[in-house]
């Protein structure tokens, strides 16, 4: 096989489905957010509202602008997962006075008791993953290295 044969076949490689990053990326998410939901649904939470309350256990009261970026998402994604946590009784969310563009959303004592329900979240996803805590930071270092990647190279924050 020539050297210009070779770098053809693998052009034609690159192409192919299993070879593709975003291919995988897609399917591991999927099948991780999928494994949480049994889990999450014992606390009566949805992944994306896991992800809230995570931001909100971290620190709260938070503004739905600081909620949005910690989560790389757009506010208007961030505020139906704020409404139904509101619903379920987890947060608040207020106007801030003086200010009626921003929305300070805070832990009720429930969404405050319902973290050390969720202490247990993360060992039991490890668990069921088949994961070590070493294996899982390692995972993490690179997907945050691949969200820096993205966002310097579209010129845009992820999430947006």
């Amino acid at each position: 096989m020539t050297v210009r044969a070779g770098a053809a076949r693998q052009q034609d490689d690159d192409l192919l489905l299993e070879q593709q990053l975003c291919f995988a990326l897609t399917v591991a998410s999927r099948s991780v957010v999928g494994a949480y939901k049994p889990v999450l649904e014992k606390l009566g939470l949805t992944h994306p509202q896991y992800l809230v309350m995570l931001c909100l256990w971290e620190s709260a009261p938070r503004t739905l602008r600081s909620i949005s970026e910690a989560l790389a998402q757009a506010p208007a994604t961030i505020s139906p997962l704020l409404r139904r946590l509101e619903e379920a009784g987890f947060v608040t969310r207020q106007r801030v006075d003086g200010n009626e563009r921003t929305l300070a959303v805070g832990l009720t004592s429930a969404g405050a008791a319902l973290r050390q329900q969720a202490i247990s979240v993360p060992g039991t996803m490890m668990e069921r993953l088949g994961l070590t805590r070493e294996q899982v930071g390692a995972l993490h270092k690179s997907m945050m290295g691949l969200i820096a990647a993205t966002a310097g190279s579209s010129g845009q924050p992820v999430g947006e």
